[in-house]
């Protein structure tokens, strides 16, 4: 899917951390800036952030042009029926023997019993239509029994209230999820076939053999070299070449051993294909030829890019067929024409499909069509590897049914390049372009380099005045980072410095020119106030390599994986896994930019990964299920470099060599699955899965479940469990020691219990079982429900813990007594600043320009930290930014007022600095309040009472009240609130008199 998390300019506020603190210092830092401020003059307006920055426009793909067509079709729908699909029926229609596969066996799609079930199928289809006057766009019956079709809203009502229908749904749209595509400004070069010497090198079986891998993608470029082997179709193959003018019947060589095409959706929803495309399954966009390489691609010894060797690449699984499944057209595609491929891919055969498609923000509702159709090809053998999404941010995933392999990205390789400014310092970012040794270089930004009125700031398509530029670097506040390069490059300068003024995610695009981004919003601000102190004399140098810390190590879980908890489901953990994701070199179509290779990221490239090792597995234990296949995976896998949770990682890093022998599998029933699809709001964790999710557990209450674990190996082995994390939690394993014979199945209950663990607050870990050669891991992530139900994490864990004008609202997760008490109030303190600056719409940094700071030390036992800034002059948008240890720790920067507020709750004690930035002024002198208050936990200030309600209920609403006792101060005050339940002290909100 395209990445769709818009990091918008039109900043939001950050919600509330309630907090309080005790005793504040205050010791202005002073306004420092680059040049002394005149009173009175006029700032120039750079006018940066006004515009939207997005993780898209880092791009400039083809695949990025699509994102215009809403979510939701208007008057397409989806409609399930009630009977099981080939891929899922079991007997019970007279006549009709069952055609779901049994254990161990695989599915034969067209037998005589499934070909009879299909006609079945498609007469009972057809009386559904024929009652309600409706023609089907399209018809499925192998692994989703339905129809897509026009319907008015009338239409679908009275069709859901059938009895032989399971579902209407509303078609939707969803798109190809990759971060970078193809540049269509890059220099051109020919698609050129394999020699035969490259031919024979690259068609030697390595891995894969006898396994399809099906891509339901933008389709695929026949001609690479990741694909110039001719093979023989494996048995019992069904698949077909669908040839067009464009795509010849050679196509199909055998490595490619099937190409079809599905736009009925599209073509109904928008009439006609989107620009540059081939109603064929030829990739005119590069993602599925990329995807498809990159699962399953031949071994190429120079991968070449616009005269650049990046070295050799292979596939994960590069003796494995590909099937080719084309249902996005210019990156995006409706349900409906999904649904058909996945039906399609499963009645041809595959044994494993890759699909790095999604929806923006994840998953919004658990049973979708497309989710529906997974389980069937799940429950016929198939395993499918998804992509978790590129939004970036926590519960935002997509593909989350819990038989769906959901995977995130992982940076493995950093590809530094610094920027060497004039005074000495050093931001090391990041460039896969060739970055040539020069000295020192002048470098200009924004006026300096041409027009503010025509975009100079962003180096929009001629904004630049090659006078100001030729021979010059320059820094750029991209809003389209391939638009950007070309203008530098087009007015004569030598190199440009890529950033965002609120920073963006890290990836890199290849320019064919001396490029380096700076990715985080920290870097953007130390190279604005260098060169905003050097208008007119500042110099840098771009050098390849870096000092190594750029990212918390190899390989790291990539800044725009979407990652946990899963918003949809309460009780399951995704992803599920992370793999290799960004900077992925890989075979592309040149249609979009004329190379032949490129470098791609997103969760787009980290699921194919997941998908080769599929069909590695497959390959060697054909016996095994979908399920033993993604348990393998995942009780094996490895930790990332700078986290462990489940929240971000999932199991970690799948390791094939491991996975290979697992010891254990913990894989789920077809029942367990089937229910959990037919849940109008499933859960998830009674489901035997190699992970335990518990997002709005009771902490009150023990939380307690059952694992089988099936040993795959070939001796009996004796197996202890033992916990690894899980701080404060108890846990116990019953029985915590098994033999388990090869083949034999042993089950252990599992009961979590809070514990010290904190509430509204996530415990992460995980369960090992043991033993003499194999290690097994469960991962697991709690979080008790006190008052806060959340579908993300802890970040932002103040979000719901504040109230106002004295009243609080509380959302209990447990049933039971209730008592309170508060501190009373502590008031605001509040102090008048003024800081100087020279220019307005900068960008901000610690001691930059227009930045002042303030010192607020924190002691032990504070239950929150409240600051606040305000000002009289409507012209004047403040924004603040609070640090301790030299660390971001909370930002509020609403691009509209200046009355920012940052609450944390139960701060860790030491000194803070509160940072004051005009993003935007109307003169050099910029006044201003800010306000401090610190609460203590176990303070009594005796001017307030609460009230609390004497008993609450898990999942409804309580109102507390603070009930001021004797004369107020007229100034905001804040008061901490805790309650009991029983003899169990849950934390409470932070409340404001106003």
């Amino acid at each position: 899917m395209v990445s769709s998390a818009s990091l918008r300019r039109r900043r939001r506020i950050a919600v509330a951390s309630a907090v309080t603190v005790f005793a504040t210092i205050f010791s202005g830092l002073g306004s420092i800036g680059p040049a002394a401020a005149q009173t009175g003059a006029p700032l120039p307006d750079l006018k940066l952030g006004q515009y939207d920055h997005s993780r898209a426009a880092l791009t400039g793909g083809g695949a990025l042009h699509t994102a215009a067509q809403p979510d939701t079709i208007k008057g397409q729908y989806v409609v399930r029926l009630r009977e099981a699909p080939v891929t899922s029926y079991t007997g019970g229609v007279e006549g009709l023997a069952a055609t779901k596969p049994t254990a161990g066996q695989e599915l034969r799609p067209h037998s005589a019993a499934a070909e009879k079930y299909r006609q079945h199928l498609g007469e009972a289809q057809r009386d559904v239509l024929g009652d309600f006057g409706v023609r089907a766009q399209r018809t499925y019956t192998t692994a989703f029994n339905g129809f897509s079709a026009k319907l008015t809203g009338a239409q679908a009502g009275k069709l859901s209230k059938d009895p032989r229908v399971a579902a209407v749904t509303p078609a939707r749209l969803v798109k190809a999820d990759a971060a970078t595509t193809p540049t269509p400004q890059a220099a051109q070069h020919p698609a050129q076939a394999p020699t035969a010497a490259q031919t024979a090198a690259q068609t030697k079986p390595v891995h894969g053999s006898n396994t399809v891998i099906g891509v339901i993608d933008t389709g695929i470029w026949p001609e690479s070299a990741s694909f110039a082997a001719t093979m023989a179709a494996p048995a019992g193959w069904h698949g077909t070449c669908q040839t067009s003018a464009d795509f010849p019947a050679t196509a199909c060589n055998g490595k490619i051993v099937g190409a079809r095409y599905f736009a009925d959706g599209w073509l109904s929803a928008y009439g006609s294909l989107p620009e540059g495309e081939s109603l064929s399954p030829r990739d005119m966009i590069g993602h599925g030829t990329h995807t498809a390489s990159t699962a399953a691609g031949l071994p190429v010894k120079h991968a070449m890019v616009l005269g650049h060797d990046y070295g050799a690449i292979s596939g994960v699984a590069p003796d494995a067929r590909i099937s080719v499944y084309k249902a996005l057209w210019g990156g995006s595609g409706t349900d409906a024409d999904i649904i058909a491929a996945i039906d399609a891919a499963v009645a041809d055969g595959v044994q494993v499909i890759n699909y790095s498609i999604g929806t923006s923000m994840g998953d919004y509702q658990p049973n979708s069509p497309i989710g529906n159709a997974f389980l069937n090809a799940y429950l016929a053998g198939v395993f499918v590897a998804a992509s978790a999404g590129n939004d970036g941010m926590s519960g935002m995933i997509s593909n989350a049914e819990p038989w769906v392999t959901t995977v995130g990205a992982t940076v493995e390789r950093s590809h530094e390049a610094t920027v060497r400014l004039g005074d000495g310092t050093r931001i090391v970012g990041t460039s896969m372009d060739r970055l040539p040794s020069r000295r020192s270089t002048p470098i200009v930004f924004a006026d300096q380099a041409g027009s503010l009125d025509d975009g100079a700031q962003y180096c929009w398509s001629g904004s630049l005045d090659p006078a100001k530029v030729k021979g010059k670097i320059v820094a750029c506040d991209f809003i389209d980072s391939v638009d950007a390069v070309a203008t530098v490059k087009a007015a004569g300068g030598v190199g440009v410095v890529l950033f965002q003024s609120t920073g963006n995610t890290r990836l890199n695009v290849i320019y064919d020119f001396p490029t380096v981004y700076l990715w985080s919003a920290e870097q953007a601000g130390k190279l604005f106030n260098y060169l905003w102190a050097h208008r007119t004399d500042g110099t840098a140098s771009l050098a390849e390599g870096g000092d190594g810390k750029s990212v918390v190590g190899l390989p790291s879980v990539a800044s725009l994986s979407s990652y946990g908890p899963d918003q949809t489901h309460t009780g399951l953990q995704k992803p599920d896994l992370v793999a290799d994701g960004i900077d992925v070199v890989a075979a592309v179509s040149p249609m979009a930019g004329g190379r032949l290779f490129d470098a791609y990221s997103g969760t787009s490239m980290a699921a194919p990964h997941v998908a080769g090792m599929a069909a590695l597995l497959r390959t060697r234990h054909p016996k095994w299920s979908p399920g033993a296949t993604a348990s393998a995976l995942r009780t094996t896998a490895a930790d990332t470099k700078g986290t462990s949770s489940p929240l971000r990682q999932g199991s970690g890093m799948p390791r094939t060599s491991s996975a290979d022998d697992p010891g254990l599998v913990i894989e789920p029933s077809a029942a367990e699955l089937t229910a959990f699809a037919a849940a109008a709001t499933p859960d998830g964790k009674e489901i035997n899965l190699p992970s335990i999710a518990l997002r709005e557990y009771d902490g009150t209450k023990p939380v307690q479940l059952t694992r089988r674990l099936t040993n795959v190996g070939t001796r009996t082995e004796t197996y202890t469990a033992h916990v690894d994390g899980l701080a404060g939690m108890k846990v116990t394993v019953s029985p915590r020691t098994i033999s388990v014979k090869p083949g034999a199945t042993a089950k252990v209950t599992i009961t979590l219990e809070r514990g010290t663990a904190t509430w509204d607050r996530y415990t992460t870990g995980s369960l090992v079982f043991s033993s003499a050669k194999h290690r097994v891991r469960l991962t697991v992530a709690g979080r008790p429900w006190g008052f806060t139900p959340r579908p993300y994490d802890d970040t932002g864990i103040e979000f719901g813990r504040t109230g106002g004008q004295g009243q609080g609202f509380l959302e209990p997760g447990f049933t039971g007594p209730l008592a309170g008490r508060t501190t009373g109030y502590t008031p605001v303190t509040w102090t008048d600043k003024k800081l100087t600056t020279t220019v307005s719409g900068g960008v901000f940094s610690p001691g930059g320009v227009g930045t002042q700071g303030t010192k607020i030390v924190v002691p032990r036992g504070s239950a929150g930290l409240v600051v606040q800034t305000a000002s009289d002059d409507p012209g004047t948008n403040l924004d603040l930014y609070l640090y301790k240890d030299g660390k971001l720790v909370d930002r509020s920067w609403a691009s509209w007022h200046s009355s920012e507020r940052s609450a944390r709750f139960f701060p860790e004690p030491g000194v803070y600095t509160a940072y004051v930035h005009a993003q935007t002024a109307t003169s050099t002198d910029v006044p201003y309040r800010l306000g401090v208050t610190v609460v203590p936990e176990n303070g009594d200030r005796r001017n307030a009472t609460l009230t609390t309600p004497a008993k609450v209920e898990r999942g409804g609403s309580a109102q507390v009240t603070l009930n001021p006792v004797g004369p107020q101060p007229d100034v905001e005050q804040w008061a901490y609130t805790e309650f009991r339940t029983g003899r169990t002290v849950v934390p409470g909100l932070l409340i404001s008199s106003r």
